[in-house]
């Protein structure tokens, strides 16, 4: 095990090493400004990665409460009487039964609704509805709303860093080809000398 963490260690330290600038003489300044891209692009990442965060939480958090400040305007929770105590499947896994409310205008509606532990004809359960009386999913909770947020300041820096690394693999790809681009123009300045037959 300690000579695992060795080895990576080494490695770790080797890469740091190749890409820390220096007055090595076999370092070409295309060597040099890969590693000041590098560097640059790591920095831009830690500079914005907290206020990247930051900006993509408030702005889920005023999205989500504007949202769910909409749909408490727009819904109403009314008693619906059960009109079955026979369990059907519903939408996905909630089991429901029939029951029947009255919209805010005072219509009949008739429906599936979410099923209580024991349903029993005549038992009232609480629904959401919209303003014509059918129903409609609960507003946003305020955990809801605090868990968009936390998903957001976790996923903004992700993909912040996700932009950077393509960013850095382009940068990388396009210094390479001018890199092999030199390294062409000397070997065919080097080249003859070489190839010269005694």
């Amino acid at each position: 095990m300690r000579r695992r963490l060795a080895l990576a260690v080494g490695r770790a330290v080797g890469m740091l090493r190749g890409r820390w600038p220096d007055r090595n003489p076999l370092r070409r300044p295309i060597d040099r400004t890969e590693s000041m891209v590098m560097a640059g692009l790591a920095f831009a990442f830690l500079a914005a990665a907290p206020l990247v965060a930051s900006v993509a939480a408030h702005a889920v958090y005023t999205d989500s409460t504007r949202t769910a400040q909409v749909q408490r305007a727009e819904s109403h929770q009314v008693p619906a009487v059960l009109l079955s105590s026979t369990v059907v499947p519903g939408d996905g896994y909630q089991p429901s039964v029939v029951a029947m409310w009255s919209a805010p205008s005072g219509a009949a509606r008739t429906g599936l609704v979410p099923a209580p532990t024991l349903p029993r004809v005549g038992a009232k359960v609480m629904v959401w509805v919209n303003a014509a009386g059918w129903q409609t999913a609960q507003p946003l909770q305020r955990s809801q709303v605090q868990n968009q947020e936390v998903l957001a300041a976790l996923f903004a820096p992700m993909v912040l860093g996700f932009v950077l690394l393509c960013a850095g693999q382009i940068a990388r790809y396009l210094l390479e080809r001018q890199r092999l681009a030199a390294w062409d123009v000397e070997w065919q300045a080097v080249e003859p000398g070489w190839s010269r037959r005694p």
